[in-house]
């Protein structure tokens, strides 16, 4: 018998991941409550079980007196002495119960303690098990609608796929393998309750982990993303090696890296940039397949107003706006777009091209390699008759005197 419950617990353990310590626990709650039930109380009774064979006592220590009044956890000095002769009135006599002795109900109220904790087990294991991969992707199979809700299998538990968590242009069939981020996971008594999604932005963060070796070894940073699923997303990535490209890294040769995630999502379309500390720079490239001219950010405002070219306006703002949108998300800013004219109309650009001009052009040059020159004695000097590279009246006039008056005869040297 002892033989057979040991194989039986470690089935259990193998089947189930129940520790065997756990379920040798309920056997010895189930025989308290056994003796409980048998006897009407239990606070005398105590059981022993080896783990290592199974074997398991039940003790019932009872005191040894002269008159017995309550046969439960008394005894009298002369059964006790029937025992052993060394017994005297105030010792504690043991007995073994037998627990064939143990009627119909106190079994089956056995057996239900014993079941009640191996399902409470299964419930903590799950739950542990599915807590672990909170705020983590995980791939399942649709099960079925339950109105506007799926389920989706994840092997030894059922997620909710709830409506608001959905794309809308999705739509999923019996048997498909999906994968979906694990938004919460929940202990009821039926066991863990999992809320996963499709739409929330880490999905794709997750996705870019399990394909792009360098951003899973962290050689390259995803800094921030912005998502509208199932349409478009941004995502602004960083490389902590100076030989790494982290665009590059994430598009993959040929783009099999992001088609990839692409495929995973259905066709949604990934706009992956360089994550810049200059807010300028990060406005610009998140801006991107539009081109810009300028960009003037306000840091503590967290304002940006940005220039670009006429033709490049309806670009930059994108189909209803979503290339602006998912750019202020992804950078912070409140971002004002306007085109060239437009700017030029309000004044913005030329203030800008002056501010340009000032921070880069009053105490010297850039020349054609990117190096900065600075200028010369005899730079200023000639700086009153240049304007943007071209002579000014002035400098015609007095350039036209002083040949007049080389041409002069009395002025001629003798």
């Amino acid at each position: 018998m002892n033989n057979e419950l040991l194989d039986a617990l470690n089935i259990l353990e193998k089947e189930k991941n129940i520790p065997k310590e756990t379920l040798l626990e309920a056997i010895e709650n189930s025989l308290l409550t056994a003796c409980k039930n048998h006897f009407g109380k239990s606070e005398n009774v105590r059981v022993e079980i080896d783990k290592d064979t199974c074997e398991f006592h039940v003790w019932q220590s009872k005191n040894v007196v002269e008159t017995v009044t309550d046969p439960v956890s008394e005894i009298s000095v002369a059964d006790a002495k029937m025992h052993d002769s060394t017994y005297e009135v105030g010792d504690v006599f043991n007995t073994e119960v037998k627990s064939k002795e143990f009627g119909r109900i106190a079994t089956q109220n056995a057996k239900n303690v014993i079941l009640q904790k191996i399902r409470e087990e299964e419930r903590k294991v799950l739950y542990d098990e599915y807590y672990s991969k909170e705020h983590d992707i995980v791939t399942g199979v649709v099960q079925r609608y339950n109105g506007n809700n799926i389920s989706i299998n994840l092997g030894k538990a059922d997620a909710i796929l709830t409506e608001n968590e959905q794309i809308k242009s999705e739509h999923f069939k019996p048997t498909e393998r999906i994968k979906v981020y694990v938004l919460e996971v929940k202990s009821t008594n039926k066991g863990p309750r999992i809320l996963v999604s499709r739409t929330h932005p880490e999905l794709v963060k997750r996705l870019f982990e399990s394909e792009v070796t360098e951003v899973h070894d962290g050689i390259v940073e995803i800094k921030n993303i912005a998502r509208e699923a199932g349409s478009r997303t941004k995502i602004a990535v960083w490389s902590n090696d100076p030989d790494v490209d982290p665009v590059g890294a994430c598009v993959g040769l040929n783009g099999a890296r992001v088609n990839a995630i692409v495929n995973e999502l259905r066709g949604e379309k990934i706009d992956i940039i360089n994550w810049n500390e200059n807010a300028a720079m990060l406005i610009e490239n998140a801006l991107s397949p539009a081109k810009v001219i300028s960009v003037i950010a306000d840091a503590d405002e967290k304002t940006a107003k940005v220039v670009v070219p006429d033709y490049q306006l309806s670009l930059a703002i994108g189909k209803e706006g979503q290339n602006a949108r998912l750019a202020a998300r992804l950078t912070g800013f409140k971002i004002d777009i306007k085109s060239e004219t437009q700017a030029r109309e309000a004044g913005d650009f030329m203030d800008y091209e002056n501010d340009y001009e000032d921070e880069y052009y009053e105490d010297g040059y850039y020349d054609e390699d990117g190096n900065f020159v600075p200028y010369t004695e005899e730079d200023y000097e000639n700086a009153e008759y240049y304007e943007d590279g071209e002579y000014t009246e002035e400098a015609e006039a007095s350039e036209y005197a002083e040949d007049q008056e080389t041409d002069d005869p009395s002025k001629e040297e003798v």
